[in-house]
């Protein structure tokens, strides 16, 4: 998974703080803001903790004040990364052998270093924001007293014509002191726009000081409504609103207009500010409508792994399998946006939980399994440790009959590492065929033997070829038997020849048996379906018994052929005797096929008769 940390790029306090104005009155003061507050910006977030630390010491060290939007985010990545890495180490402790209660984490020595350089942040930013508290409530006494004698000059025409410079003066000294308490800017506001228009309705005596300053005025707030109605053209939603914010500061410290105009003009800017209102707002409306969308997108890749049936995976290829399908929900996930903010985080911690779930998982079913075949290559190598150990013994007999059944005890055991399946299966192999060539050579005297035995057995096979294509049915299945004994009776034949002949025989005995079974068969079939009328006698109960019995006997022939078909899976035949039994059981399973089928066809004539009972 990425580690990089996953954090909205907007602040709803962006759309809190969106203002709808209606009259000159309701434009606020300029008021500093908090310490904790930020403007709208994407958070370039470390992918390291090393990196994370270095940032944060970087941070305490500037002299300006970090921003609670990147603080927040280093924060979250921190411990993210620090979380991510606990699991990866549990997980390798896991598949180290180690027991999951058993893990304790590595203590970070990095989260000393992390907590002390915030903690020098926090208490700088403690210390910022009581002094801009103190710098405030020292602007409200003097911009209070600027009031104060403004409205002493406003109060009379002599006094407004004899300070105009003082008045000017007071103007500019107002514009400096930008940082108020923010529950008194709106009211400061207000009362001195009241006395400075009625300082310039007093002022007749110097129309030319008034003419001017209205001129001026106008010129300024023109040009401030011509560059707010040009916002609504730029295409970047949010830097417009914050130009639009900084063009009401400039509205709210440019003086008054004529009074004719005062309305004319205000009402031009507040047109313009009403419609990058409009838009600021339709984009918050369309990046939230997206972040559902996104949130939609990422709960549903969240309940398709959260669906997964973890105890149902039971091969290597399997859990392989479904890996990949998890790495590419992972990819998708990468190209998901954001979700809302109040989500974003649980969002994120309940994939990442879903797939550490999967993972953890995964790690403790090939943890069994390394076990597992770690038992059994001790077991095979002991079986070949046996089978070397009587490879050059001369007791024949005796021996070929351990070999024997050392072998089928081999198969008996499961898969080894890959790496030594080959090489070990290879030493097995290798030390049994030397004993049965060994013995082979050994009944070189028996081959003039060997070869009359040959012609007996190609004998027996011409009789029994004679018998398949033979019509005649009555006493067959006794004369194949008959020729069975024969053949079982005449000794060994030339090694070179004992896989040919065997071979023709056995496809001639399985083309009669197949020929037999099928007649056979179809005999207790049609008996059967004979019998079928006796039972209907008894009602529908004897006939619905039948069935379940039927039916059970059905699903064991199911189950056992399935058995036969998962050994196959597991055979490898290397060596001739390997397969040879793997052509038995093919066999085997091509008879249960049979047997199948036929219980098939006795379940469909009861339901035919069942049917016609109906009827």
């Amino acid at each position: 998974m990425n580690s990089k940390t996953e954090s909205d790029t907007k602040t709803s306090n962006m759309m809190d703080s969106q203002e709808t104005l209606q009259t000159e009155e309701n434009v606020t003061e300029n008021v500093a803001p908090e310490v904790n507050e930020t403007e709208n910006q994407t958070i370039e977030v470390p992918q390291t903790q090393e990196e994370v630390v270095a940032r944060v010491k970087e941070l305490a060290e500037a002299d300006a004040p970090a921003e609670k939007q990147e603080l927040d985010a280093l924060k979250q990545a921190f411990y993210k990364i620090h979380k991510a890495n606990v699991a990866a180490a549990r997980a390798q402790f896991i598949e180290n052998g180690g027991e999951p209660e058993a893990f304790l984490p590595t203590p970070n020595v990095l989260e000393d270093e992390f907590k002390a350089a915030m903690n020098v942040i926090k208490q700088k930013r403690t210390e910022l924001q009581a002094e801009l508290d103190r710098q405030k409530e020292e602007n409200l006494q003097k911009k209070q007293e600027i009031l104060e004698r403004i409205k002493v000059l406003s109060a009379t025409p002599e006094e407004a014509n004899q300070a105009y410079k003082e008045f000017k003066e007071l103007q500019n000294q107002w514009k400096e002191l930008t940082l108020v308490p923010a529950e008194k800017a709106n009211e400061l506001w207000k009362t001195y726009q009241l006395y400075v228009e009625q300082y310039y309705d007093q002022l007749k005596l110097n129309n030319e000081f008034r003419e001017y300053d209205f001129k001026k005025n106008l010129e300024i707030k023109t040009r401030l409504c011509e560059t707010a109605e040009k916002l609504n053209e730029e295409a970047d939603v949010i830097s417009a609103f914050q130009q639009l914010q900084a063009l009401h500061q400039e509205f709210k410290e440019t003086g008054p207009v004529a009074k004719e105009l005062r309305e004319e003009i205000w009402a031009r800017f507040k047109a313009a500010s009403t419609a990058m209102n409009k838009r600021h707002q339709q984009y918050f409306e369309e990046l939230k409508q997206k972040e559902e969308e996104n949130l939609a997108h990422k709960t549903a890749l969240c309940e398709k792994i959260e669906a997964i049936d973890l105890t149902a995976i039971k091969t290597a290829a399997a859990w392989e399998a479904q890996t990949q399908q998890i790495i590419e929900m992972q990819k998708e996930w990468r190209t998901i946006g954001f979700a809302p903010q109040k989500m974003n985080v649980k969002i994120f911690e309940r994939f990442r939980g879903a797939c550490d779930r999967f993972f953890t998982e995964k790690a403790a079913f090939f943890k069994r399994l390394k076990e597992e075949q770690a038992q059994n290559l001790a077991k095979k190598t002991e079986l070949c440790e046996k089978a070397e150990a009587l490879k050059d013994s001369t007791d024949w007999k005796a021996t070929a009959d351990k070999l024997m059944q050392i072998q089928k005890e081999w198969k008996t055991i499961g898969a080894v590492p890959k790496k030594h399946s080959e090489s070990l299966w290879q030493r097995f192999i290798g030390a049994c065929d030397y004993f049965f060539e060994q013995k082979g050579k050994n009944t070189a005297s028996q081959r003039g033997e060997e070869k009359e035995n040959l012609q007996k057995k190609e004998q027996v096979i011409e009789k029994l070829k004679a018998l398949l294509e033979s019509d005649e049915e009555e006493n067959k299945q006794d004369a194949v038997r008959e020729l069975m004994k024969e053949w079982n009776e005449i000794g060994f034949v030339p090694f070179k020849e004992k896989d040919k002949i065997y071979k023709a025989y056995h496809e001639t005995v399985d083309q009669l048996f197949k020929a037999l079974n099928m007649s056979a068969a179809r005999r207790r079939l049609d008996n059967f379906k004979n019998n079928l009328k006796n039972d209907a006698k008894e009602g529908g109960q004897g006939l619905s018994r039948e069935r379940e019995r039927l039916i059970r006997a059905y699903e064991n022939k199911r189950s056992e052929i399935k058995t036969y078909e998962n050994n196959l899976g597991f055979l490898t035949c290397s060596s001739k005797k390997g397969s040879s039994l793997l052509n038995e059981m093919n066999k085997k399973m091509e008879k249960l096929k049979d047997e199948l089928n036929l219980i098939g066809e006795k379940i469909a004539a009861i339901d035919k008769e069942m049917s016609a009972q109906a009827e």
